[in-house]
């Protein structure tokens, strides 16, 4: 047997003991073990802290999202943990687990509004606005090829789903962290209700505009009770609205008697919104091509009359534009388009061809079936399939403004030689602005291949540069403003009657916060007699409308046009004419 003798003191133990070589490491390794054994779960619980105060404290807007936004006390909150104080176990886990879900729904509600208010600049509607998210995915395929438009949709709903679950099991962990620790969780939930009560009795603003008492989820939770309640009610209310049609008897011998024997055309300009006229930084230049164009129109013997219609959409939703000034209701959501279509309205459209016009749509941005185009009243629907344009695409524009113009004159008006009524959603000013096309001789235009030499835009355009996006956008209104003035000087006869008008605004990224939904309007005519018809509007002479002109709801414009071109309504009680 050995024996152990101890080193001198001072003195290094023998090399390759291991009881006395690892002695003071294992210590320190057990400790640093412990000690990340306790920062991890402390990390979880901060990190869920905050997913938590995020989503109760985020605004759904992105002019909101500011650090102040975050200034404020959540009522919902503090209110949260009492509940989880007073329940126990089991109970305590699926409360905090549901609201947990509920309030991930509701960041997913603040993000989706946010997204919106920036395009639409309204908050989303969980009953009515369904269709955009077609319509959505029909822009981004468009922009980023089939691959690219089913992924990012595909991606935001698990996103959304990924949201929601973390914020459930964070709100989880929370309950269980104010278990554990009752007494201080109660301190904390009563100085926090006393910081929410005095900010609430005297308006207490850490940063100016923002309150500290905060209750916004619950205020927004219960706007969309709500606007689903409406949504639900929405189409009882517009079924009452449609059944009123001073003209819907009228019959065709009784329409449109002061426009006999002219061609008319209704062509609506994408996002020409009041802010190309007025904005500053657009009016110098979009002022100049209406002022000049008015003068170049007079000089050729033309008139025009100008004023503003407010629009039932912003920044997108073009169909419900078109479907609101056509039927002469109020169409600002899919379901009352959809119940539009479904029905037998007279739209304006309807009313020349009931009248004995050959009506035509002419639409290069419909690019498959269109069966809503029976409901308008069109003998004949000209779309990207069938205009026959054989040049480049403008990025979102399959083909040019003034390609468009020129199909008309050459198909219609020339070809056939009775009277058409036609309308036109011209889109070269359509977002992303990514590349106008330049006017040429309009007997050149021909099959469109005449624009190959420009270029174009195709597909995988990209969006202009924040500081240059604006700029983008005034020019493609100038384009397309150039384009209907210069067909009027070119074709405009006796015979000829334009009503252009824009469908809505842009998006607030062009025209910022707080725009109106104004939208100008103008018609021209050589006729004088046209222009006579109208004088009673007060409207504006030449292209441009005047700050002070008049401003009529969309909806109002087809009883108006149909009053002062000499159509004479009906009973609604009389039978509707076949």
């Amino acid at each position: 047997m050995s024996v152990f003798t101890p080193s001198p003191r001072g003195t290094a133990p023998p090399d390759g003991d291991p009881t006395t070589q690892d002695a003071p490491s294992r210590p320190r390794r057990a400790l640093a073990a412990l000690r990340r054994r306790r920062v991890w779960p402390r990390t979880l619980t901060v990190l869920a802290f905050l997913l938590v105060a995020f989503a109760l404290l985020t605004p759904n807007r992105l002019d909101r999202l500011t650090p102040g936004a975050f200034a404020r006390v959540p009522i919902e909150g503090v209110l949260g943990v009492v509940v989880v104080l007073v329940l126990r176990g089991r109970a305590r886990r699926i409360a905090a687990g549901a609201g947990g879900a509920v309030l991930g729904m509701l960041l997913v509600v603040k993000i989706v509004d946010m997204g919106f208010y920036q395009v639409l600049v309204r908050p989303w509607d969980p009953v009515l606005d369904w269709a955009f998210v077609g319509a959505g995915l029909e822009f981004f395929t468009g922009e980023y090829g089939g691959v690219g438009g089913v992924a990012a949709p595909a991606g935001a709903v698990g996103l959304a789903v990924v949201v929601i679950v973390v914020v459930a099991l964070a709100a989880v962990r929370l309950a269980g962290v104010a278990a554990r620790h009752d007494s201080g969780a109660a301190r904390a939930v009563a100085v926090l209700w006393a910081v929410w009560t005095v900010g609430t009795v005297f308006s207490v603003h850490l940063v100016p505009g923002v309150p500290v008492a905060s209750s916004s989820t619950t205020r927004l939770a219960y706007k969309r009770v709500l606007a689903v309640r409406k949504g639900l009610h929405d189409k009882e209310v517009f079924a009452r609205q449609a059944a009123v049609d001073a003209f819907g008897a009228t019959p065709g011998d009784r329409l449109l008697t002061g426009l006999r024997g002219k061609d008319v055309l209704v062509a609506f300009i994408e996002s020409y919104g009041r802010d190309a006229v007025e904005d500053p930084e657009f009016s110098a230049q979009v002022g100049a091509v209406l002022d000049a164009g008015g003068e170049r129109l007079r000089k050729a013997g033309i008139g025009a009359r100008s004023a503003w219609l407010t629009s039932s959409t912003v920044g997108g939703g073009s169909w419900l534009a078109h479907a609101t000034l056509l039927s002469g209701l109020w169409i600002d959501n899919q379901q009352r388009y959809r119940n539009l279509v479904a029905g037998d309205r007279l739209t304006l459209n309807r009313a020349f061809h009931r009248a004995g016009w050959r009506t035509v749509g002419l639409m290069p941005a419909i690019i498959r079936a269109w069966p809503e185009g029976r409901f308008f009243g069109y003998d004949q629907v000209y779309d990207n399939r069938t205009l026959g344009y054989r040049g480049p695409r403008w990025a979102y524009a399959t083909m040019p403004d003034q390609y468009v113009l020129s199909f008309f004159q050459r198909k219609e008006r020339e070809a056939r030689g009775t009277p058409v009524m036609a309308e036109t959603a011209l889109v070269s000013s359509h977002a992303p602005w990514a590349a106008v096309p330049r006017l040429v001789d309009w007997r050149q235009v021909g099959d469109g291949s005449v624009f190959n030499a420009q270029g174009g835009a195709g597909l995988d355009a990209d969006w202009p540069p924040s500081d240059r996006i604006r700029a983008e956008y005034r020019k493609s209104i100038e384009y397309s403003l150039n384009t209907m003035v210069s067909y009027a000087e070119t074709y405009g006869d006796d015979d000829l009657v334009l009503v252009f008008l824009g469908d809505h605004q842009p998006a607030p990224l062009i025209t910022g916060e707080g725009a109106s939904r104004d939208v100008p309007i103008t018609i021209v005519a050589r006729d004088p007699k046209v222009l006579d018809q109208i004088s009673a509007w007060g409207w504006q002479d030449g292209l441009k409308p005047a700050p002070q002109s008049p401003v009529w709801r969309m909806s109002d414009f087809r009883d108006r046009f149909l009053t002062a071109f000499g159509s004479q309504p009906t009973a609604p009680s009389s039978p509707a004419p076949r």
